[in-house]
């Protein structure tokens, strides 16, 4: 059987974060494949949505292209523009572009796959049976909205829950403190991008193993996230990370640098 899949990125992102695992473009590739080979699939095409402007989709969107993707970026708010927040735009946009597919290629494909767990999928989930095509909502399971469990095959993350992730942020983190605190006494300011790019070549990371490092690296409040004043910048200011250098981990692995450190905090006005 022929099968289109339309993927609500950042519904099904979160929901897995919520339970510790990280759903990345080559992770989802390899089970919606190996999905496909168990139930005698074709899958002709697959739809993502997602605010790639998110920190936390960094680069994602190239990495899904590289693979076969149709990507949608369905911006939300903009933490530096003066835009409003487009609430539930993904849903939108991929609801009309589903009901477009299903009307004017009806022939083409036999199954819809619906890679999400929100409720607002019902009316496109009930028009797709009503034209006689099979519809299978993949939801991650505890996440997913009641109204889609007639239409849901919820086992497809299971694999995702039951399974251990290999990397562990926080085998970097003494390291990362150290990039950082390097690139902060060398540079005037430490902007995301560049703490990221270095972050990934100084440890050998994937840019997705540094983003769960620098997520878990806030969360634990070793990193602060802040924004910073730059004339040069169209936008005038950028998002940079800091030391907490009252955290006991920073104090530990830092020592005296974190004396040369603060000051150069003083001087930037942090």
């Amino acid at each position: 059987m022929k099968a289109i899949a339309f993927v609500d990125y950042e519904n099904i992102w979160t929901g897995l974060l919520e339970r510790g695992y990280e759903l990345t473009p080559e992770i989802l590739m390899q089970a919606i494949q190996t999905y496909a080979e168990r139930n005698d699939l074709i899958i002709t095409g697959i739809y993502l949505y997602a605010n790639f402007d998110r920190e936390e989709f960094w680069r994602t969107q190239t990495s899904f292209e590289k693979i076969n993707v149709f990507t949608r970026h369905v911006f939300g708010k903009n933490n530096y523009a003066k835009t409003e927040l487009r609430k539930n735009a993904a849903d939108v946009e991929l609801i009309l572009e589903a009901q477009e597919i299903l009307i004017t290629r009806t022939s083409t494909f036999d199954t819809f796959l619906l890679f999400t767990g929100d409720g607002d999928f019902l009316p496109l989930a009930r028009k797709i049976r009503a034209w006689g095509k099979e519809v299978r909502v993949m939801g991650v399971e505890g996440s997913t909205h009641h109204s889609l469990q007639a239409f849901g095959d919820q086992s497809f993350f299971k694999e995702f829950l039951n399974q251990e992730f290999g990397y562990k942020p926080d085998q970097d983190l003494e390291r990362g403190i150290r990039i950082l605190a390097q690139l902060q006494i060398s540079m005037a300011y430490v902007a995301s991008t560049r703490a990221r790019s270095a972050l990934g070549e100084q440890l050998h990371r994937t840019t997705s193993q540094v983003k769960e490092l620098i997520r878990y690296a806030l969360r634990e409040k070793v990193f602060l996230e802040q924004e910073f004043p730059d004339a040069s910048l169209k936008i005038g200011k950028t998002k940079i990370y800091l030391l907490n250098l009252e955290h006991e981990r920073v104090k530990s692995v830092l020592g005296d640098t974190v004396g040369e450190i603060r000051a150069r905090y003083v001087k930037m006005g942090r």
